[in-house]
């Protein structure tokens, strides 16, 4: 008998795991109301506001066809490509990077949409190839052009991490599909070879200054290593109960950075402590066990494929996040699901929990059928 985290009620009435994260949404609310005294009130209002209008968005996903999926896979990958090239000729310009659109009510960064559409088109991909092709060059090449195109494209903007994130999903959804074990480790191999040769010749300097920060952030506190060292410094001094709401101080004084984004879990330990901090990571558990049990259920491979690549797609996140503020990776410009200020990354997430909750119900239906 198999061990799960997810209650029983949940794997029958998936819409109840949005209560743990309306849960986890508040808590970010919370945080960005106190964040720096109070400076970044508008933010909390604006996080929950997001929420609502793509919880709706989720629930009509989750009762999307199974068919619908499959037909729209490769036009929502196109229209997603073409976004990432208007985004080369007319994007909006911030922090040094090209990625976003400016669409008036709001701004769109495509290559955050690309996370979950590589798992779709992926998915749809392997199911229409015979399964003795798989372990084939019919199984590896097709598949590495559907990712290299818009990873490529969301490197010149450039966004070394979102490039990661669109080869994680696509190389998880390869893997789960069941290309050959060597394959991965060579190219594991080949990037360990070719890491030092792209250090010096293809990174930014800014690129590689995070990594020689994450190497030793104390070399440069003031400079290169200051985010690190105040996120560190933040969660650090919460303890285990936090020195509660309202009195984080490396926040409230400004000396943490991207306090609402990127930091926001250094922000929340600080004032939520340890404890806060569990909270968070089993929500998580809660949604990524569950994830991985829609996938494990599922009848068919398509299904399978989709609800496992978008549980890997919002693990990235968590992931790298996490790793990131606490100096266990280098700074890249990943949020927080559910957490950090930001649209099209709640966006994001929330396709990958109603896709998760479409293939629960296609589950359930096939269980009634048969």
């Amino acid at each position: 008998m198999s061990i799960s985290i997810v209650p029983e009620v949940v794997a029958r009435q998936p819409w109840r795991m949005l209560i743990p994260l309306f849960g986890l949404v508040s808590l970010g609310a919370a945080v960005l109301y106190s964040a720096a005294g109070g400076h970044l009130q508008p933010y909390a209002l604006s996080h929950v506001i997001r929420f609502g209008v793509f919880l709706v968005m989720a629930i009509v996903i989750s009762r999307v066809s199974r068919d619908f999926f499959r037909m729209a896979a490769y036009p929502i990958y196109g229209g997603i490509v073409a976004l990432l090239v208007l985004v080369e000729l007319i994007g909006a310009v911030g922090g040094g990077s090209q990625r976003w659109l400016n669409l008036g009510f709001m701004t769109l960064q495509p290559s955050e949409l690309m996370k979950p559409a590589i798992v779709l088109v992926l998915a749809k991909f392997y199911e229409t190839l015979p399964p003795p092709m798989t372990g084939s060059w019919r199984g590896l090449v097709p598949a590495g052009v559907l990712i290299g195109i818009p990873a490529a494209l969301v490197i010149l903007q450039p966004d070394l991490g979102t490039a990661l994130a669109i080869c994680f999903g696509g190389a998880v959804t390869m893997f789960l599909a069941g290309l050959p074990l060597w394959w991965f480790l060579s190219a594991g191999a080949a990037a360990i070879i070719a890491i030092p040769v792209a250090f010096f010749t293809l990174l930014h300097d800014y690129q590689r200054n995070r990594v020689l920060t994450f190497l030793d952030p104390e070399s440069d506190p003031l400079g290169t290593g200051y985010h690190i060292t105040q996120s560190k410094i933040a969660i650090g001094s919460g303890g285990v109960f936090g020195k509660g709401f309202g009195n984080g101080t490396q926040s409230h004084l400004q000396y943490l950075p991207e306090a609402h984004t990127d930091f926001v879990f250094a922000t929340m330990a600080e004032e939520w402590g340890f404890l806060g901090g569990l909270f968070v990571l089993f929500v998580f558990g809660v949604l990524l066990t569950w994830g991985m049990n829609v996938a494990r259920r599922s009848p068919d491979r398509f299904s399978s494929l989709l609800a496992a690549g978008m549980a890997a797609t919002v693990f990235f996140y968590v992931a790298i996040n996490l790793m990131m503020v606490m100096g266990l990776a280098p700074v890249v410009g990943i949020p927080l699901p559910f957490m950090s200020h930001g649209g099209t990354s709640m966006l994001t997430n929330m396709i990958c929990v109603g896709t998760m909750m479409a293939v629960n119900r296609w589950n359930q239906r096939s269980n009634t059928f048969s």
